[in-house]
């Protein structure tokens, strides 16, 4: 059971680096990489990035805090 566990996390950390590797490959070989500065919507895209990491981020601390409480009312048992 832990060496399946083992092995999905190094699948997973695979996958997530593939992910956040193949988009900037794919944008280092385009040559009008100032397109998006130009029409002024790159700002619009890292607003939209910092939005979704503060919301998941809120998301991450009322589920730990949750996790908290039901482990404490588990324990009190």
């Amino acid at each position: 059971m832990a060496r399946n566990m083992i092995t999905m996390k190094k699948s997973f950390s695979i996958l997530l680096s593939l992910l956040f590797l193949l988009p900037t490959s794919l944008i280092a070989q385009t040559n009008n990489q100032d397109f998006m500065r130009s029409i002024g919507k790159m700002y619009v895209v890292y607003g939209v990035i910092i939005v979704i990491f503060i919301v998941l981020i809120i998301f991450l601390i009322y589920l730990d805090r949750r996790l908290t409480k039901l482990e404490n009312q588990i324990q009190d048992k």
